[in-house]
């Protein structure tokens, strides 16, 4: 009888994740040629790393048994962070697309949280928001006190972020740019001047920069302000700063991790100068779910009206502010690679590239914005170039912001810690097989956003939804609402999200999503995780 029941549990549970699907030797994603418009122009692609055959080693544990690098140096890390970066800016980035085509894309990369402090703190950590206390960007409006820098620092995540790992284990680190919805520059945090959060050997720090002018950066504890002149255009800032960190780094001889977290192309998506009139005929793209609301829309999405003309106007408008703003990021991975390899570290280097959560335009009758389970927000880019990474290979596996954590750990030879959720990436940069692979990773989202002057509070009706946990796999979407509410998606049959079958399934297929949904929302740790991810 127990034999049975196992067995109907196991059935219910694979129907409800469907079949994993593995790596594929197909080009990259995001290539595509633009909808409308203009064709893509930019800066010419910077140099390619030659890609050596060792790779990385330390003198901890090897948390997969690959073997180490005989040479015993260990890879620099960098890291470039953008801001509400979507997918279909990829087609207008050449540096980014230079980096597909020389490394390593994951086409089934996903959020925590399709919004800025949930997510980056699942960055830091590898941890999910349940297991970081980190929901929102902020305390609401007369409410709840769930998210933001102050619980980051409460929840005492920032001694769990990768940076002190890696420090302790020899690496020099530096962060510059966007940290977290909260934080501000001249803070002492109870210290006597500007407060620099532990692990970080360099720390340029911005506070509210998305204007891209007249913002302050805490600059390994010295404020410096910026003003609104062409040099002082933040993101062309933060290349100069991290080339500078690339050549002490190698004058100091050290391995280095560097994480450079733009603004851009958040709004307001401001351009740098000499790309205030880049792409003037582009309009926004007109996929299969634009202005189309799906069928059986939850409780917050079905009132919403069709995109007006005006709608679709704005939509444009915004979208080509966007595609000008991340110039000046694809210049600044330009630059990066530029210097690695004149120093001579692009050979020993891995530089990956990818974003905190999406953003719609237009899909599902959405005015621009994020926070939904929509793929639209929660599936962004993840590029990577390095030794031994495949090149112009694409992942098929479900991988996840949690995953980015132990990766850089294990490339630095460290082992993460247990209570980290996910886990390393490093076999799939080496081009290594993997079986048994999760087939199921969490987001939550707390909501509606109602926090006080929150720069990501959503404008009517671009989708601020009620709070919910969602189940992404490489099969469907799942979503649950705290008000009842429910979603199915079946991502094959239907890969843009357009008929919520969630109606249609039968009370044990229900059953069967309720409870992996459960069992991710109440694991904690490596194994827990793992194993809530993973069943069959």
């Amino acid at each position: 009888m127990k034999r049975r029941r196992t067995r109907r549990r196991r059935a219910a549970v694979i129907l409800a994740v469907g079949v994993l699907a593995g790596c594929t030797s197909s080009p990259p994603p995001g290539g595509a040629a633009p909808t409308g418009g203009a064709a893509p122009t930019g800066p010419t692609p910077g140099p390619a790393p030659s890609g050596p055959t060792t790779g990385p080693t330390g003198s901890n544990a090897n948390p997969s048994g690959l073997s180490p690098d005989p040479s015993g140096t260990r890879p620099n890390i960098v890291f470039v962070l953008t801001d509400d970066l979507s997918w279909n800016l990829v087609q207008y980035m050449p540096q980014v697309q230079q980096m597909q085509k020389e490394g390593l894309t994951f086409d089934q990369f996903m959020v925590t949280d399709s919004l800025c402090c949930p997510s980056r703190t699942s960055i830091f950590t590898g941890q999910y928001p349940h297991d970081t206390g980190v929901f929102t960007n902020g305390k609401e409006d007369g409410g709840k006190n769930d998210g933001g820098y102050a619980v980051f620092n409460q929840q005492g995540n920032e001694v769990k972020s990768f940076a002190p790992a890696l420090q302790k284990g020899g690496y020099r680190t530096g962060f510059m740019g966007k940290y977290l919805n909260g934080y501000v520059p001249v803070d002492t945090n109870g210290t006597s001047k500007p407060y620099v959060p532990p692990g970080w050997d360099e720390w340029v720090g911005a506070g509210s920069a998305y204007e891209e002018y007249n913002y302050a950066l805490n600059e390994n504890g010295t404020v410096h302000r910026y003003g609104r002149e062409p040099a002082d255009y933040l993101t062309d800032v933060l290349a100069a700063k991290g080339t500078a960190f690339i050549d002490s780094s190698a004058a100091a001889g050290k391995p280095f991790a560097l994480e450079i977290a733009t603004f851009a192309p958040h709004t307001p998506a401001t351009p740098a100068p000499r790309h205030a009139n880049a792409f003037p005929d582009l309009r926004a793209p007109r996929g299969p779910a634009y202005g189309v609301a799906p069928s059986n829309p939850p409780a917050w999405l079905a009132a919403y009206p069709p995109l007006s003309p005006q709608n679709a106007k704005n939509i444009d408008g915004d979208f080509l502010k966007r595609v000008r703003s991340v110039q000046a990021v694809d210049e600044l991975i330009g630059r990066i690679r530029a210097e690695l390899k004149a120093k001579g570290l692009a050979d020993n280097t891995y530089l990956v590239f990818s974003s905190d959560n999406g953003y719609h335009m237009g899909e599902h009758n959405l005015r621009p914005g994020k926070q939904t389970a929509f793929d639209t927000d929660i599936r962004v880019p993840l590029v990577v170039v390095g030794p031994r990474v495949p090149s112009n290979r694409t992942r098929s596996e479900l991988v996840g912001n949690i995953d980015l954590h132990p990766t850089f750990l294990q490339l630095g030879g460290l082992t993460p810690t247990p209570d980290v959720d996910g886990r390393s990436l490093v076999p799939m940069l080496r081009g290594e097989a993997v079986t048994d692979w999760r087939q199921a990773l969490l987001v939550e989202h707390h909501g509606p956003d109602r926090t006080k002057d929150d720069p990501d509070k959503p404008p009517p009706l671009s989708g601020n939804p009620p709070s919910y946990s969602a189940v992404r796999t490489t099969t469907a979407t799942y979503v649950e609402y705290a008000d009842g509410g429910r979603e199915y998606y079946d991502q094959k049959a239907d890969p843009d999200q357009l008929h919520n079958l969630a109606g249609s399934l039968s009370p044990q297929q229900l059953d069967s999503l309720h409870r992996l949904t459960g069992a991710l929302t109440s694991c904690h740790g490596t194994q827990a995780c793992w194993a809530a991810g993973r069943q069959q």
